[in-house]
């Protein structure tokens, strides 16, 4: 355990330091590992990683789900959503910012990515809310907070990570996302609404609905059966996660040249952007696998486990510091790698932890009800300062609007975002409840 704890002391310097977390991982686990079997050993790790991860099925559903999200936030079909969800709020004080938490909550589940969510509606809501005179902090805080929700409705990128990593039924883990991501949605809205009620200065009284072309609205069908062709048919048996993830590709490029704009610039963006980010994703897969294989070796799993039953520790206290950990890893560290660097040190402990509720009784019951926290804690950390990736997305693709405008806007759906934690933490059942009646 020792050996562990120095090179997760390492790692964080060596990220402070700004080395790349991939690479940080990698270096990390390279060296304890050497340090602990041998060089000739750690090399074949590596080797070993690499391979695996290269030429695994299970991960070709990444780069086939992000090119789908690429291709349709290419498309211009977020005009399309935009326009439908402001046309039912349009009359209402905020409207224009609920719209926006609304169509990037319909946008993030065929998209999968908070990021491309955000910096796709930027472009899609920031000028009407702006023409309308709503302030900066609140159209770019319902911008940022919406994206976030990309990371948890399905198809979640990284909740296939998370199924890879625990062995977990990844069509269970999409499903067990749907109802806290409503959740989230629902209480954004309400975050809105009470944040225009303090202070009426952030949103005029009422706007005009952006019109909604014929186009726009089969685009938004279009959509909604992809969206359902995809959930259907992973839950249903009828093909695999990685056949739907096919399909979903496939699809997405005639329906963004049918209800959309796609030119060939325009798509091979798409390609582009697909090919870097698999490539981000990758390395970031292959580093995490040998620094786990490090800390497995060196016993910290076991350790944990080892410490929490002879302390015997209740279950939710253990629970509460896990929470504590994730929510201050997220200030430092971008989601995915404090996904690939924390789950495989904690979910172990799902194993032997005692909540003492029946929803919970079954392993499997309590991964995937620990894989939705894990997912709300990750949401969180992408708008809490000073890292919030979605923050700087948008201050990226936003001109004039300064860090701290978009960070004192994301504030009150930051508090939502902890209600929602508390909510989803305290009745495990918002999770599970759709899981168990889908069987």
């Amino acid at each position: 355990m020792t050996e562990s704890l120095i090179g997760f002391a390492i790692l964080l310097v060596l990220i402070f330091a700004r080395m790349p977390v991939a690479f940080a991982m990698a270096a990390v686990g390279f060296g304890g590992f050497a340090y602990l079997r041998g060089l000739d050993q750690s090399l074949s790790l590596v080797g070993t990683a690499v391979f695996d991860a290269g030429l695994s099925y299970s991960l070709s559903v990444v780069p086939l789900f992000i090119f789908m999200g690429n291709v349709l936030a290419r498309s211009g079909v977020s005009h399309g959503l935009y326009a439908a969800a402001n046309r039912a709020t349009a009359r209402m004080r905020g409207g224009l910012a609920m719209a926006s938490v609304i169509a990037c909550g319909g946008f993030s589940a065929v998209c999968g990515s908070s990021l491309a969510t955000a910096a796709t509606m930027s472009k899609v809501a920031m000028p009407s809310m702006r023409k309308y005179g709503y302030a900066d902090s609140l159209a770019a805080g319902s911008i940022a907070a919406g994206g976030t929700l990309g990371i948890l409705i399905p198809p979640s990128v990284i909740m296939i990570i998370y199924g890879l990593l625990t062995e977990s039924d990844i069509g269970k883990l999409f499903i067990a996302g749907i109802v806290p991501g409503l959740l989230g949605l629902a209480l954004y809205l309400a975050a809105v609404q009470v944040a225009v009620r303090l202070n009426p200065a952030l949103a005029p009284r009422d706007t005009q609905p952006e019109p909604l072309t014929r186009r726009d609205g089969l685009g938004v069908l279009a959509l909604v059966i992809l969206f359902a062709v995809i959930m259907v048919g992973i839950y249903g048996g009828f093909f695999t996660p990685t056949e739907a993830a096919g399909i979903g590709a496939g699809a997405a490029i005639p329906l963004a040249a049918l209800f959309g704009r796609l030119p060939m610039r325009e798509l091979a963006g798409a390609v582009l952007e697909s090919v870097r980010a698999t490539a981000m994703i990758f390395a970031l897969i292959i580093g995490a696998e040998i620094f786990t294989n490090f800390i497995n070796f060196a016993g910290l799993p076991d350790a944990l486990s080892g410490l929490v039953y002879d302390l015997d520790l209740n279950a939710w206290v253990v629970m509460a510091a896990i929470i504590v950990i994730y929510l201050l890893l997220g200030c430092v560290l971008e989601s995915l790698s404090m996904i690939l660097l924390t789950v495989p040190v904690f979910y172990p402990l799902m194993y032997e932890l005692d909540f003492g509720i029946e929803a919970l009784a079954d392993p499997e019951a309590a991964l995937i009800w620990f894989a939705v926290v894990v997912v709300v804690v990750t949401e969180i950390s992408l708008i809490t300062p000073p890292v919030g990736l979605n923050v700087f997305v948008l201050r990226s693709v936003l001109e004039g609007v300064h860090l701290k405008t978009i960070f004192k806007g994301v504030t009150p759906f930051w508090i939502a975002d902890i209600v929602r934690l508390s909510l989803i933490v305290a009745l495990p059942w918002l999770s599970l409840w759709l899981v168990d009646a889908m069987r």
